[in-house]
């Protein structure tokens, strides 16, 4: 039974006519705000001490955000101190802007000059809440009221900002109409245009007129629609930087931004991975590199992405979930069996090209390539019960440099997949334990290759003499024929093992970088299908430093598979 009670909430309705958004592209990077010091801090359980805001600062800064919001001085003294300290030991390069909150009230302004006396580039930041519902709720105002808050506090900083400015400060005003979103959009554009009134911005000193879902009401296409009103409407556009700040109330800010983006917006708000009150703030990291895979340079260096979520899961206590855009552990991790097999494929076809530097980026499920986020092609394919023989594989190939025959591929992939049920309980397998199924089902039996030579046989054929370990016995064998896996093979028959033939062998070096995963110095890999009198087919794999080895070691494993040792050295 549904718990839906009629007319308890009103949709949210604005319609622009004409809108022109959607057939724009979004071929350029906006400016970008990181607001993680103040936004993301105060949204976190335990918020950063000063050291760490220094340390989380410095990686913004190298991450390349030339605007950061520091904090809320006036209504913090860890954000003062975290201000001064940024100020006074000289933190801030010269191409970056801070960026301060403030209330529109006299004292906080004043407190908020104080805090950045010696400052180079400031963006002061003023707002107060516009909605009808907190003009109600909160203030008990009517509209006028409201935008008298606004037009006092932006006349009273630049009254009092003079001394600051004389002594070198630049300093821009940012306003923000709070809960812009969920304001009657005539009012939205009266309070920005009087702000810019009292302020008299021009082309060469904009003011930024931030218009923020503070809390997310509608689909994001009546955001960019709102958008576009404002920037078609408000008096002297050209004197205004439209700036963007949303939050995920209804987990769509990503497309709100974006088609905000599309409407005319030349700025964007958010923090790193999200993090802000309710359920969080725009993601940077997500539209930036939404831009990266549309090819627009978003300006913003992800490159190293795993080191990034490091600091910010040390310094903040927030986690990054397995399945955050880009950055979450499993993002780029394939366990269904189809799509393991096209991402192989996809993988396999980009390293024959990668001579070809403008071959495009085209590998199936995999959107980005993980390496430009510094993170490793090993990782993508993993296993567990939904996997199939792809993934089984190609995990093996990327770990330990064994290319397994497709023909066999099945039932190595039956083998391992019998492994992924533990208890009842259905796991995944690391690939170090899918390597030991496959060594223990392969690589490790009883039957030893203690030594074997081949030498020239009669009418130019080779002769094969060896030296067994099986079923607790030493065996000699000896035999000639065309080469020296028939010799082997023939050898293998006059000691008394069933009828028997070689249907299909294959052989491969491993590669160096895969070699020292791999718990053996091995050199090279051999796999071996034979067919008995039977009528039975098996494989067989050996990996040895020597080729020749590996052929003999993988028939052996093939005919101890088949049970055809099972009486041999028996007498």
């Amino acid at each position: 039974m549904s718990s839906f009670i009629p007319d308890k909430y009103q949709p949210y309705r604005f319609s622009l006519p004409n809108r022109e958004w959607p057939d724009r592209e979004i071929t350029r990077a906006p400016t970008w705000c990181s607001v993680d010091l103040r936004d993301g801090n105060q949204s976190i359980p335990i918020p950063m001490n000063v050291e760490q805001k220094l340390e989380y600062f410095d990686m913004l800064v190298r991450i390349g955000f030339k605007e950061i919001e520091v904090g809320f001085p006036a209504a913090s003294d860890a954000d003062y101190d975290f201000v001064r300290r940024l100020i006074d030991e000289k933190r801030i390069p010269e191409d970056v802007t801070i960026q301060i909150l403030c209330q529109c009230r006299d004292e906080l302004i004043d407190q908020s000059l104080a805090s950045l006396q010696g400052a180079r580039k400031v963006i002061f930041h003023l707002y107060n809440s516009t909605s009808p519902a907190q003009r109600r709720v909160v203030f008990g105002k009517n509209k006028q009221e409201i935008m008298g808050i606004a037009t006092h506090a932006v006349g009273y900083l630049k009254e009092h900002m003079g001394p600051m400015v004389n002594a070198g400060t630049s300093i821009k005003l940012q306003y923000s109409p709070e809960s812009f979103s969920a304001t009657e959009i005539e009012f939205a554009k009266e309070v920005c245009e009087a702000v810019m009134e009292v302020w008299q911005p021009t082309p060469q000193n904009r003011i930024i007129l931030n218009l923020p879902a503070t809390v997310e009401c509608s689909r994001p296409g009546v955001y960019a629609d709102q958008i576009e009103w404002m920037c078609r409407n408000i008096k002297n556009r050209e004197h205004a930087v439209i700036s963007l700040h949303t939050h995920n109330d209804r987990g769509t800010c990503t497309a709100a931004t974006e088609l905000g983006m599309q409407a005319g917006a030349d700025r964007v708000e958010g923090t790193l991975f999200g993090n802000g009150e309710r359920t969080g703030n725009l993601d940077l990291v997500t539209v930036a590199l939404n831009m990266h895979v549309q090819n627009v340079d978003s300006g913003l260096d992800f490159s190293n992405l795993p080191k990034i979520v490091e600091v910010y899961e040390r310094l903040t206590g927030m986690k990054v979930p397995p399945r955050q855009p880009y950055a979450g552990e499993l993002v780029f991790t394939a366990f269904s069996g189809s799509h393991q097999d096209a991402i192989k494929k996809g993988l396999a076809e980009r390293q024959q090209s990668t001579g070809d530097s403008a071959h495009p980026w085209d590998v199936p499920y995999i959107h980005i390539d993980p390496q430009d986020l510094g993170r490793e092609y090993t990782s993508i394919i993993r296993v567990n019960s939904q996997s199939g023989k792809g993934g089984v594989a190609a995990v093996l190939e990327q770990h330990y440099g064994l290319h397994i025959p497709r023909e066999m591929q099945p039932e190595v992939g039956r083998i391992v997949g019998a492994q992924t049920e533990v208890g009842g309980k259905q796991a995944e397998l690391p690939p170090e334990q899918i390597y030991r199924i496959f060594s223990q089902e392969y690589l490790r039996h009883p039957q030893a290759l203690v030594s074997c030579e081949v030498s020239g046989g009669k009418k130019g054929g080779s002769k094969c003499n060896g030296n067994l370990r099986i079923n607790g016995r030493n065996i000699s064998i000896s035999g000639e024929g065309v080469g020296a896996v028939a010799a082997f093979c023939n050898a293998m028959q006059e000691a008394g093992v069933p009828a028997f033939e070689i249907a299909k062998i294959e052989e491969h070096s491993i590669n160096v970088r895969a070699v020292h995963k791999n718990p053996t110095d091995a050199k090279a890999a051999c796999y071996t299908k034979i067919n008995t009198g039977l009528g039975k087919s098996s494989w067989g794999a050996a990996i040895s430093t020597d080729t020749q080895r590996a052929y003999f070691m993988a028939i052996l494993s093939a005919l101890h598979r088949a049970g055809a040792l099972a009486n041999i050295g028996r007498g």
